[in-house]
């Protein structure tokens, strides 16, 4: 009797066991009218993010055509299936249910593969179960007194980019994070809100427009300090004229991979609406479930979901900037998702005196690239709370937005660099570029020398190309750089079809845009490797 209640009982946590709810990404069939959407972009895009992608020669493809919405109402509607996620660059939803309903989904004629969270439901096992508490950070109040922010801002010489009025201003940066609590009432960002420059964002966890309304966790404030908050004569971030979209994608109440498809939600959201650089103070490692635990070995640049995510993103044209992660004290060690993508910048973190801090995850072999990238102040280093307060905090989740806003401003100042380009004057100016290591990275960059180093490699002076009046009525002036010998001018209607295509050959040309219709156009001027778009008003 005895064996067959311990056999009833060891059934009983069998079934138990494979009937808990299960994390999963189920990859879906090519998707449809692909051609039609990027024929017409505006239909997918916004035209801020056309023009980006315009400017740096990035090309408009399928990953940028949503995920096909007839395929995720049928996944909604199958038993015990919820779907938490989805990205249109990887063609995948992220669901939750037990592994019998979510492996019943390769049923459905659209569903190519399923991938677990947990991979030893792959036939895969072998996972890291130690967690991270990734907002573990010390903090202190502190008698404020001025230039709180000058060592982390001229440790990078991101004050020297401020003296030439590169301050960020024109461009567009969004903070993935865990909680944003009264950014929307605090006076560090008064300024903000006061030139239009705070976006707000969306709440991709709590699947709310009001980012502002979770509180149980403030790293996204603080966070975001580091760039955009200004009290005069008190603290200055390192992009204080940027804005900002602010995504929540942590659930700080939990460790789960579905933050990683929230992640990539909003890098993809990012992209769409033109952004320039993404931060990110978040990685991932370990998960509450140890099955769903990464190893070391996925560390390799190309395993993680997120990962992934951040390597696309960066495709697409934007600068992609990563804290290398706060595991440096403990069996972990080095860096985490997302940072060991070879196409994200990765930032470890130093003290005041520019030596290593203990806890910044450390680079490895395992990682295809050199990581992390570089380092910035992260001990010790100037936030602004969520009480309007100007305290310290340790954490490469501050090194991390500190190197972005500096970053932010130097692509202002070099508005014809690629993301790569940015990247690669980043750490061709740091403090051991030619001897990096595993904890610095490259160094400490110098920003004003990555600035001097990218003028001296430009092969032509910056150029720009002018349009006027705008609306037009009748003539339209175009001023085009001397140096071009030829200029294609191309006029789209707002589905995208071609009205008006011409060689220009003179550095000023008058266009007759009398008989065109009224309405909103997109004006492209492309010349050798520059390209320039314009939305134009036809009065």
């Amino acid at each position: 009797m005895k064996h067959k209640i311990l056999l009833l009982l060891f059934t009983v946590f069998a079934f138990q066991l494979y009937a808990q709810d299960e994390d999963a990404w189920v990859y879906l069939e090519e998707k449809e009218n692909v051609e039609t959407a990027i024929s017409n972009p505006l239909t997918i895009l916004a035209q801020r993010a056309i023009d980006r992608k315009n400017a740096h020669g990035v090309t408009i493809d399928a990953r940028d055509v949503p995920v096909n919405e007839n395929h995720i109402t049928t996944l909604k509607a199958q038993p015990g299936i919820t779907v938490m996620a989805k990205s249109k660059w990887l063609n995948a939803v992220h669901v939750r249910g037990t592994v019998e309903n979510i492996n019943m989904l390769l049923g459905l004629e659209f569903v190519v593969n399923i991938d677990f969270a947990d991979k030893s439901l792959n036939a895969e096992a072998g996972r890291f179960s130690e967690n991270e508490d990734k907002f573990e950070i010390e903090e202190t109040l502190t008698d404020f007194t001025y230039g709180n922010t000058q060592n982390q801002v001229q440790m990078i010489s991101a004050d020297d980019l401020h003296l030439d009025d590169f301050t960020g201003e024109g461009m567009l940066v969004a903070v993935l994070d865990a909680g944003f609590t009264n950014v929307n009432t605090m006076s560090a960002f008064q300024r903000l809100r006061d030139n239009g420059d705070l976006l707000d964002g969306y709440d991709f966890v709590d699947r709310t427009e009001n980012v502002y309304a979770y509180t149980a966790n403030t790293h996204g404030t603080r966070v975001l300090s580091t760039m955009a908050a200004y009290l005069q004569d008190e603290y200055v971030g390192t992009a204080p004229d940027a804005s900002y979209y602010l995504f929540r994608t942590e659930d700080a109440g939990s460790e789960n991979p579905v933050e990683e498809s929230y992640w990539v939600e909003a890098a993809e959201r990012a992209d769409s609406l033109g952004v320039d650089v993404i931060n990110t103070s978040l990685g991932y490692t370990t998960y509450d479930n140890p099955n769903y635990s990464y190893t070391n070995e996925d560390m390799d640049g190309q395993t993680a979901f997120i990962t992934r995510g951040a390597t696309i993103a960066s495709e697409k044209g934007m600068l992609v900037i990563t804290s290398a992660g706060n595991s440096g004290g403990n069996a972990w060690v080095i860096v985490g998702a997302p940072a060991d993508s070879p196409n994200v910048l990765s930032i470890g973190a130093v003290d005041s005196n520019e030596d290593y801090a203990f806890f910044s995850s450390q680079g490895s072999a395992i990682q295809p690239t050199q990581k992390p990238d570089v380092a910035a102040q992260g001990l010790g280093a100037y936030v602004v709370n969520e009480n309007d307060e100007i305290i310290t905090n340790n954490g490469t989740s501050l090194s991390s937005p500190i190197l972005a806003g500096g970053a932010v401003c130097l692509w202002q100042a070099l508005p014809n660099a690629s993301n790569i380009e940015i990247m690669q004057y980043i750490r061709m100016s740091a403090s051991q570029y030619t001897t990096p290591d595993n904890f610095l990275g490259y160094g400490i960059p110098d920003l004003a020398l990555a600035y001097n180093i990218a003028l001296s490699m430009q092969e032509q002076e910056i150029v720009e190309f002018k349009l006027f009046p705008n609306p037009v009525n009748d003539l339209l002036n175009i001023h085009i750089p001397s140096q071009f010998e030829s200029t294609n001018f191309l006029m789209y209607d707002m589905v995208g079809n071609i009205i008006l295509e011409q060689t220009l050959t003179n550095s000023v040309e008058q266009m007759d845009c009398s008989e065109i219709a009224s309405g909103v156009y997109v004006l492209v001027l492309q010349s050798g490797d520059s390209s320039k778009t314009f939305k134009l008003i036809k009065s």
